[in-house]
């Protein structure tokens, strides 16, 4: 197990210089000049000259990239051109809430659609599996925007049940999270139900009701327990979905966390920041899905990583 940890810590050094080196090629796609942004679109040239000098911008790209890793290496992220702090200090401001949003809605997700999965397995081809199959088509198709603006009209405006937007309260993030989970919880829906049916056609499943076994048992016990490894695999990937749906997320529902954070420095051509954050949520991802991978041993004892 230790081997094949460290083997997998060592494949993530390729996956985030890959995502650094994409993350800054298409940054410098990006029209504008984030000195004018800085400074303004008054600023006479040698002020703009001097910002460039101050943050390297003149310097040709590739040393550009070369001076970028070389201080990510050393845990040093650049400084925020708009806000002049350290991209590090924002990224642990924001990042946080952005992992709390995440969790609440991979909770949400799994709570939806592991029950909507189970309910459209055990009832095949009745009101209910077609119900679920529905629900699931809708939550996938509906962009998380969308989504959003419509919780915020039925639940804020029209019903006032909770906050539109905004921080400082859990309920602030009970709209969020049902928004960012509803897309998760459908894909983990439809997985769920074919892991199901693939399950219950066993044998050990026929054999469980053959001796008498209660039928909730052979459902919750034998087969879903059994159906978990596919739809862990879903699990781990959602969470890393739900970081970057995130951004929408956040931006709809003006949420201070990083998807925000990543917005606002689109905007406003703060290279450092861009991409700062994008390396911190491709290394999150990485390793959850490490987690992942780990946890498979727990539910499956056949599982080994020699």
């Amino acid at each position: 197990m230790i081997t094949y940890i460290a083997r997998r810590l060592l494949l993530l050094v390729p996956v985030l210089l890959g995502v650094s080196v994409a993350s800054f090629g298409l940054l410098q796609l990006v029209p504008g000049d984030p000195a004018i942004v800085l400074a303004g679109q008054e600023a006479t040239e040698d002020v703009l000259a001097q910002i460039r000098h101050e943050y390297g911008l003149d310097q040709p790209r590739p040393i550009q990239f070369v001076i970028y890793l070389r201080n990510a290496l050393r845990g040093d992220l650049g400084i925020s051109i708009q806000s002049r702090q350290p991209v590090a200090t924002l990224i642990a401001q924001r990042f946080p809430f952005t992992l709390r949003l995440a969790f609440l809605a991979i909770l949400v997700s799994a709570a939806l659609g592991v029950v909507a999965g189970v309910v459209a397995a055990t009832h095949r081809n009745s009101v209910l599996d077609l119900a679920a199959l529905l629900g699931s088509l809708v939550g996938i198709s509906m962009p998380i925007f969308w989504l959003g603006l419509l919780a915020m009209l039925l639940f804020s405006v029209r019903l006032q049940w909770l906050p539109a937007g905004g921080s400082g309260t859990l309920a602030h993030l009970v709209l969020p999270a049902v928004v960012l989970g509803a897309s998760s919880s459908a894909v983990i829906a439809r997985m769920t139900r074919a892991s199901m049916l693939e399950v219950l056609r066993q044998d050990y499943t026929r054999t469980a009701r053959a001796k008498g076994v209660d039928e909730r048992h052979v459902v919750y016990r034998h087969a879903l327990k059994n159906a978990m490894i596919p739809i862990l695999t879903v699990f781990g990937l959602e969470f890393g979905y739900n970081l970057g749906g995130a951004v929408l997320t956040e931006t709809v529902f003006s949420l201070p966390g990083i998807g925000r954070l990543v917005v606002e420095g689109i905007f406003a051509r703060d290279y450092p920041v861009v991409q700062g954050a994008m390396l911190v949520v491709a290394t999150t991802f990485v390793l959850v899905n490490l987690l992942t991978d780990i946890a498979y041993a727990a539910l499956d004892p056949r599982i080994r990583y020699d």
